[in-house]
């Protein structure tokens, strides 16, 4: 009763835990190279850096993803799909899943976790709250793994677009894309130097629009080509805001007419058309589905023994999603509140593209405003894309981060309050 329990979601929305399960904290991982790039046989091996040795991980998979059915009832009729599918829908019906299977296993003297990857941190920052309030079950931690956070994500407007520029920065120095002057700098130093840039003039630049000083815009212009390897011309052209999917089409077009990834941006693809606004495909997605579709069906039915013929949903029917009333960050900020012990870890890839770094950094800067919880926020970045622990060096080093994060949360005998 007294070793953690981690409670473990993926994302998607509609996406099966196999990402963390066979790639980061599980017993075993997949078969692939010291960057984390896919190799031949498929399959998977020992994990050595699993945090199985101080903590329980249950790995969840929602309605419709992996092998998660919706199941008739007696009288055949299946359950409305509106129960399962959106922000809310989804954080009740696992928070008292939860509930169940905690009580069944008997761990309700555990400490208590809740882990999230991409869409995943949208759902344990909801859970953080409805655990408490609905469930009465109280955390001692929420870890946010390259969390996506729809309040700044795809929603447009200066701090959308602004907060992207620092992962340009990650990006082209990976690709050597920047001036000699910041490649020769290390990452962290030039990231630091783009962040300030990005929150003291870029950002309020965006927030004038079309009213901004022509001047200022250039200016603007200028030194957001030095610190995203793009030209002025095409960052004038498109008014001071690059959508990252054009990015991903733009950084080699003139050098290797090559794409870059989205999750990862260190993974480089071939379009049938060097021209266009966005790539033909996601480079790194394709590459990890050719390894883990394989390792995880292997794994469940050679080592697990579990045999079925459904198929392993590695993305799941769940559409249409329901995304309103999306108050998940405000909730955690609640749950913080009500709950001295509960500390938060975020883990982030420098080359994500998807949920960018300086998004999450930007995200617990903003979950408490009063600023009074602050030394409760941890982030952890690393130099890697959306799954970070593919990279064996990052694998050793989240793993450690996570265990780390574990007796820091441990409470120690000191009683909940302020």
């Amino acid at each position: 009763a007294q070793r953690p329990l981690i409670i473990s979601f993926n994302g998607g929305p509609g996406s099966a835990s196999v990402w963390m399960h066979i790639a980061y904290t599980g017993p075993r991982v997949l078969n692939v190279d010291f960057e984390g790039y896919p190799i031949q046989p498929y399959g998977f091996k020992n994990n050595p850096n699993s945090i199985l040795d101080v903590a329980d991980i249950v790995f969840v998979n929602p309605v419709n993803t992996a092998y998660s059915r919706m199941l008739p009832n007696i009288e055949g009729t299946l359950p409305k799909r509106e129960q399962f599918f959106g922000i809310n829908e989804d954080i009740a019906y696992l928070a008292a899943w939860i509930n169940s299977f905690v009580s069944r296993k008997n761990r309700w003297e555990s400490p208590k976790y809740i882990i999230g990857e991409s869409y995943g941190g949208t759902r344990v920052m909801g859970l953080s709250l409805e655990l408490q309030e609905n469930q009465w079950m109280y955390l001692n931690g929420v870890i946010l793994v390259s969390p996506a956070d729809y309040k700044t994500l795809g929603v447009g407007g200066p701090v959308s677009s602004a907060l992207n520029l620092p992962y340009y920065t990650a990006t082209s120095w990976y690709h050597k894309q920047l001036s000699e002057e910041l490649q020769e700098k290390d990452l962290l130093d030039v990231l630091a130097e783009a962040e300030a840039f990005t929150l003291n003039t870029l950002l309020p630049a965006l927030a004038k629009g079309g009213f901004i000083d022509a001047v200022e815009k250039s200016k603007v212009s200028e030194k957001m080509a030095y610190y995203s390897g793009l030209s002025q011309k095409v960052i004038l052209q498109h008014n001071l805001d690059i959508p990252n999917s054009f990015y991903w089409k733009e950084l080699l077009r003139d050098k290797t007419g090559q794409t870059i990834g989205r999750l990862d941006s260190r993974y480089l693809g071939i379009d049938k058309k060097e021209s266009g606004d966005r790539p033909d495909y996601s480079a790194e997605l394709s590459s990890w589905l050719h390894a883990f579709t394989p390792a995880i069906n292997h794994y469940i039915k050679s080592e697990l023994g579990f045999e079925t013929d459904l198929k392993y949903n590695m993305f799941g029917p769940v559409q249409p999603w329901n995304n309103e009333g999306d108050n998940t960050r405000d909730n955690l900020r609640l749950a913080m509140a009500q709950n001295p012990y509960l500390k938060v870890l975020n883990q982030s890839g420098y080359y994500d593209g998807a949920t960018t770094y300086f998004n999450a950094k930007y995200t617990l800067s903003q979950i408490d405003p009063s600023g009074k919880m602050k030394d409760r926020f941890t982030f952890k970045g690393y130099r890697s894309g959306h799954m970070m622990y593919l990279r064996a060096e990052d694998l050793i080093k989240a793993n450690d981060d996570l265990r780390q994060f574990l007796k820091d949360s441990a409470t120690k005998g000191n009683p909940a309050k302020y």
